[in-house]
């Protein structure tokens, strides 16, 4: 009778340890559970601020697949960055400029490109996935009420631009409400994204920015000599 119920204690500690053992999800396949959901999405619209420093702006950004990007300024106000899968176009009010540069990819566009599906397949290629916390949702940040899973990729060589990418992401929806870049200087760049609308259909001629005439033109600004 003892031996059985020793065999029986066994059996019901084994079925409990495989029960926890496949509900842990780990940080590379839930990584991967968001490219999926990000693959399903053949355009989006967002409210986007960027901090950098003490600088902030913030502004609507607009993606369509496979790499149309733009996003409107309403602080600078007027301020554009635009990415038609061929050029990259900024328009600086400030200085009433327009910086085009032909690129070869859609890397070029902005950090913000990073919250596309071309993004999340060159984090998963160049970075090493990880729990920042683990993998229950947890605050945006100290006194937030918005639920986050919050992951750490830490690049795989010297090459990429950002020694750290934190992102935080949505758990129902799967998108990223946050990431923060990290330079091996020690930079910090945050890119957070809200008020996400998916899949309504945006015309490519969204993608097409005509700016002011009267801006001077500085072209292949990122190769001109100083």
């Amino acid at each position: 009778m003892k031996i059985k119920k020793t065999v029986f204690v066994s059996l019901f500690l084994l079925v409990s340890a495989l029960s926890y053992s496949q509900s842990i999800l780990t940080a590379a396949a839930f990584f991967q559970t968001v490219s999926a959901e990000y693959g399903k999405i053949n355009d989006y619209e967002a409210s986007i601020e960027i901090s950098a420093a003490k600088n902030i702006m913030e502004g609507k950004v607009s993606f369509k697949r496979p790499d149309l990007l733009r996003i409107d300024f309403s602080k600078p106000e007027e301020q554009v960055i635009c990415f038609n899968g061929d050029m990259l176009t900024i328009y600086l009010p400030g200085s009433s400029a327009i910086l085009n540069q032909s690129v070869e990819s859609s890397g070029a566009g902005s950090g913000a490109n990073l919250a596309t599906p071309q993004g999340l397949a060159l984090m998963s290629r160049y970075y090493s996935v990880a729990y920042a916390v683990g993998q229950e949702p947890v605050p945006l940040e100290d006194g937030s009420n918005e639920m986050v899973i919050k992951l750490i990729l830490s690049r795989r060589n010297t090459s990429e631009a950002f020694r750290y990418l934190y992102l935080d992401i949505l758990p129902d929806s799967k998108l990223i409400r946050r990431i923060e870049a990290v330079t091996p200087q020690g930079e910090k760049f945050q890119f957070d994204f809200s008020n996400y609308v998916v899949n309504q259909g945006i015309s490519d001629q969204r993608f097409i920015y005509d700016p002011p005439a009267s801006a001077n033109n500085y072209n292949n600004f990122l190769f001109t000599e100083q």
